[in-house]
């Protein structure tokens, strides 16, 4: 048996308690399920799957399926971008060397996905989901009748209420946002672009900035995609330098599903002025190791 792939699919729903753990119950018959976070302004809820390729492939074709009877795209209000029930699912290699059986399983699950009947975009790091995601679901569709996009499976019309799925294979990365103490959404957006590589930030950084309504608060909200090459704490950091030069106090940084031990140990090693730590030096790593 080889080592676990991971899988983090991203669901368009964040409010409806029901929903939620339904999804939940059906990934949960094929795979392990690690996190839930959800949010009810951007009405969305990432599920943390662990698993072997065959077993993951199986639970993320129930989740789907169970989004599709269940989500409405139509009825659907929140802050970030979205253009399916099931909008993206990253098959995860936690290890270098499992890319390959990370790609076959985010391909084989496109093949199933494809048969239900929904459009799938495979995504990578050439087009990446905020690619296919412009404008929503409505612009996607107008870019598939002009003919600018072809789906990588299933049909090239959006199922009306589920839309299409985002499907692809990566390294981890981190989901990662800090709150700021306003209301200002410009503020938040021009962080947001300094931070981001396309501003000429951070390399391999993705951020938008998001109002909170329940809150009224706004938010940078961040993927960080190469957190080897890319210290997480100095990105938080670079937040927060940015937000005080605005007048802007930072508050709570908010994780989006689950850390890599050596991004944790990467942040301890600098706030405790330990240049030896490392993820081999951690316990629970070990353990499992």
């Amino acid at each position: 048996m080889g080592f676990p792939l991971e899988a983090v699919p991203n669901f368009s729903e964040g409010r409806n308690r029901a929903t939620v753990d339904a999804i939940g119950r059906a990934l949960s018959v094929h795979a392990r399920l690690l996190d839930v976070h959800t949010d009810v302004d951007h009405n969305r809820s990432v599920f943390t799957l662990g698993g072997q390729d065959v077993e993951l492939v199986g639970a993320l074709l129930a989740g789907i399926s169970c989004a599709r009877e269940r989500i409405d795209l139509r009825m659907h209000a929140g802050v970030h971008p979205r253009v399916g029930a099931a909008d993206v699912v990253p098959v995860v290699a936690v290890r270098a060397e499992d890319m390959e059986r990370a790609r076959a399983a985010a391909l084989s699950l496109a093949d199933r996905v494809g048969e239900l009947g929904l459009p799938v975009f495979l995504y990578g790091a050439e087009r990446g989901p905020a690619f296919f995601r412009k404008g929503g679901p409505a612009e996607l569709q107008r870019r598939l009748d002009a003919g600018e996009l072809v789906p990588d499976r299933g049909p090239a019309r959006l199922d009306p209420s589920a839309g299409a799925v985002l499907i692809g294979a990566r390294r981890p990365l981190v989901a990662f946002n800090v709150d700021l103490r306003t209301d200002d959404l410009e503020v938040a957006r021009e962080i947001a672009a300094v931070v981001r590589d396309a501003g000429g930030g951070f390399p391999g950084v993705r951020a938008l900035g998001l109002a909170l309504p329940s809150r009224g608060i706004v938010q940078v909200s961040m993927n960080v995609e190469d957190p080897e090459r890319v210290p997480l704490h100095e990105v938080v950091a670079r937040v927060r330098e940015e937000a005080r030069a605005r007048g802007v106090e930072a508050g709570e940084s908010e994780l989006v599903g689950l850390l890599p031990a050596g991004v944790a140990a990467a942040a301890a090693r600098d706030a405790l002025g330990l240049p030896g730590l490392d993820a081999s030096l951690l316990l629970e790593p070990r353990l499992l190791g």
